[in-house]
């Protein structure tokens, strides 16, 4: 079986080159091929030595994850469903702003961190996804986006890992692909560029900011345990306690000097001044004024959550007690949310071709023919 080089940082590759008798510059021009032009066909890589070229075509590949669909919302949002085996899809999501292009990229097939507010957590844990599959999300919608918008410069700026699942709980494959993200030869992505989000595991936190310290959001979701204990249930094992001192000890590794807290806005759950004013002083008691920021999510509700959104005058009221505080406080703009690519719902509930075309058929979609590489994109029946 030939050996799928998306799964290799530029190390791993320079090692599977000295296992072919090549040199490690021979890695990095391989490297820069896959990553930086997007290149599947080894005979495209004309500075390759044609006896390399030869040795790859019987040892190795480039093979990205299959697209089973692609949605486009009205405000510029993609969607891509990515077949990853076994019934199994993951969702990843390009958030076009007019200064940067922000990929949310999925860590594992469901999840198994159970948040009540989160339908991905309600479809269950299938499996981790490998290097390949986290980093042939970049790799495909980079090189995509690049053909589709007719451009040769870079269109993704930021990667977001908040898709599906708990990165933190998919360490190395992970780690490994942000290697690939931070690398020059690869993407060149600034470390405060690409961001890790987790739900709090605490040990992974702590290895993190000495493996591979990006910038970190934690999903807090509530400013005390026995709340979050009921919308975190990760919370029982890493209470409030231990989560905030692992902040404070990332923070001497982070390329940003404060820590993103997220937090989804539930109507009458945990969204009242008394929750508000309970969060600063969680915050205050943990570190000076500016060691951390608040991110307020509206809530994407979906049924079997059993939960509302809070209505807007509730999320100003809550953010106006932060920020009297002194806690910057941001409320993020809901994107994709009619394509159900909004935080909070990437269930990836498609798990074969037939329910792909039962949500076709109820949503403005354009297909992609399963391939590799970038595809043309192609009107349905076209």
């Amino acid at each position: 079986m030939t050996a799928n080089l998306l799964d290799y940082d530029l190390d791993g590759l320079a090692a599977f080159c000295e296992r072919l008798g090549e040199k490690r510059f021979r890695a990095t021009q391989l490297f820069r091929w896959i990553h930086q032009k997007g290149a599947v066909q080894f005979d495209d890589m004309t500075d390759l030595a044609k006896s390399l070229r030869e040795k790859l075509k019987t040892t190795a590949h480039i093979q990205a994850l299959t697209v089973l669909s692609q949605h486009i919302s009205s405000d510029g949002t993609i969607k891509w469903l990515f077949d990853v085996g076994g019934g199994n899809a993951i969702e990843t999501v390009f958030i076009p702003e007019d200064d940067r292009g922000t990929l949310c990229v999925s860590s594992q097939a469901g999840c198994a961190v159970g948040c009540r507010f989160c339908s991905t957590g309600h479809q269950g844990f299938s499996r981790n996804l490998t290097a390949a599959e986290i980093i042939g999300q970049l790799w495909f919608a980079e090189h995509f986006l690049r053909k589709y918008l007719g451009v040769e410069e870079r269109v993704i700026s930021n990667v977001v890992m908040m898709g599906m699942g708990e990165p933190l709980q998919n360490y190395l494959p992970v780690v490994q692909s942000l290697r690939v993200m931070l690398d020059d030869h690869g993407y060149g992505l600034s470390r405060r560029r690409v961001t890790v989000s987790t739900s709090g595991v605490v040990l992974k936190m702590d290895r993190l900011g000495q493996d591979c310290a990006v910038a970190l959001a934690v999903s807090l979701h509530a400013p005390n345990d026995a709340l979050r204990d009921n919308l975190v249930p990760l919370n029982r094992t890493y209470p409030l306690k231990e989560l905030m001192a692992a902040c404070q000890r990332y923070l001497e590794f982070a390329p940003r000097d404060f820590i993103t807290f997220e937090y989804c806005m539930l109507d009458g759950v945990n969204d009242t001044p008394v929750h508000a004013q309970e969060l600063v002083e969680l915050v205050q008691a943990h570190g000076k004024n500016g060691w951390c920021k608040l991110n307020l999510i509206p809530f994407n509700p979906f049924p079997a959550s059993g939960l509302k959104r809070s209505n807007h005058s509730a999320v100003l009221a809550f953010a106006q007690v932060l920020s009297a505080a002194g806690i910057v406080t941001t409320v993020r703009k809901t994107r994709g949310d009619d394509i159900d690519a909004a935080c909070g719902q990437l269930a990836g509930d498609v798990q074969d071709r037939t329910s792909v075309l039962k949500r076709m058929a109820k949503q403005r979609t354009i297909m992609l023919t399963p391939v590799s590489e970038p595809a043309t994109l192609r009107e349905p029946g076209t």
